[in-house]
């Protein structure tokens, strides 16, 4: 098969042959259809999240946001056959442990992450382990594209928004408008919340704002705590920061209100190296919550393809270039600037 592999740090990706994967006993082969180019790709890239033990060993084919139809299937496999339409999400559960039993799936303490544990989706093939439990079947209303885009951002803002607690009504600030900040902008949206959108880039608070940000703050013009404190007359109720930079961190912490709840979503890079000081007296005086958030739980991927199905979510409004297996290491590149924008999918693979 064709596919993308990562052999060096920072350098281009390699393109070529290399062989197709064989399922194991509970194993099913994806015929890959369209995948996601994440910025969790560009870590594995650059190497970055040693210290929470998610630097890959190379060679390896990076992706985890994938759509397409089951090729294969190994001989314990119950529930799928070649043929079935599916997705997967990114973080691969070992469907046994405590986590896993209890709907916690994003949870597992076995967790394997396609593109860093074993090989992922820039690719025309790829192997999902224990099928049975980590497949999620699409309805016939979400297709492969929909389904890429779902597969990291869309519903790790999804389950974001979930995490805090967002009502109707409720000011939710989101800090960054990239592919999980604008995931969760229009997720917020959808359910009544009143979304501010933070980011250093004109053209994307513009996409935040089609995706139902009722403000948007340009973080290098304006001061963005006083900014989301005026907007919200106090402060917001809740706040993502997705992602992982010191400076949004602290905006995302410092822009609630009284009793209001910071979502941390994004992954911190080599500079702040998964450590960030917290104001803590504030924390404590303001009764604020800080509340971790990853991926999407197995459990939840019904109501959310059912909300896309019925047309109330729209993944594929943040899909802004189908792109070939050639182009990623390009794409690549030019998430090290910021320059990319909303989600890049892989749809021709040859």
């Amino acid at each position: 098969m064709r596919a993308a592999q990562i052999l060096e740090q920072r350098k281009p990706l390699r393109i070529g042959e290399v062989p197709d994967p064989t399922p194991g006993p509970k194993d099913v082969i994806v015929r890959v259809e369209a995948c996601g180019v994440c910025r969790s790709d560009w870590h594995a890239w650059m190497g970055d999240w040693d210290w929470i033990g998610l630097s890959p060993q190379l060679p390896i084919i990076p992706g985890h946001e994938l759509g397409g139809v089951v090729e294969a299937v190994g001989k314990e496999v119950k529930n799928f056959r070649p043929g079935d339409r599916v997705t997967t999400p990114f973080h691969e559960g070992c469907s046994h442990c405590a986590n896993c039993l209890s709907g916690h799936s994003n949870r597992c303490d076995n967790l394997a992450i396609f593109g860093f544990s074993y090989d992922g989706a820039y690719a025309e093939y790829v192997r999902v382990p224990n099928g049975d439990f980590n497949l999620i079947r699409l309805p016939d209303e979400v297709d492969s594209l929909t389904a890429a885009a779902i597969g990291c951002r869309y519903m790790t803002g999804y389950h974001g928004v979930i995490r805090g607690n967002v009502q109707p009504g409720n000011w939710l600030a989101v800090h960054g408008a990239g592919g999980v900040g604008l995931s969760s902008v229009q997720v917020a949206s959808a359910v009544g919340a009143m979304v501010i959108a933070v980011d250093v880039d004109d053209a994307k608070l513009a996409k935040a704002k089609e995706e139902g940000a009722v403000a948007v703050i340009n973080a290098r013009k304006e001061n963005v705590v006083e900014a989301v404190k005026e907007i919200t007359k106090g402060g917001a109720h809740a706040s993502i920061d997705a992602l992982g930079i010191r400076d949004t961190i602290l905006n995302s912490v410092l822009s609630l209100r009284k009793g209001g709840r910071h979502v941390q979503i994004g992954l911190t890079t080599k500079e702040e190296g998964g450590m960030v000081g917290l104001p803590i007296d504030a924390i404590t005086a303001m009764e604020l919550e800080i509340v971790g958030s990853i991926g999407n739980p197995h459990a939840a991927y019904e109501g959310l393809l059912t909300l896309i199905a019925q047309g109330k979510l729209n993944p594929s409004s943040l899909v802004s270039k189908e792109v070939a297996l050639d182009d990623v290491s390009g794409i690549l590149e030019d998430m090290t600037n910021y320059n990319t924008f909303g989600f890049n999918v892989i749809t021709k693979f040859r």
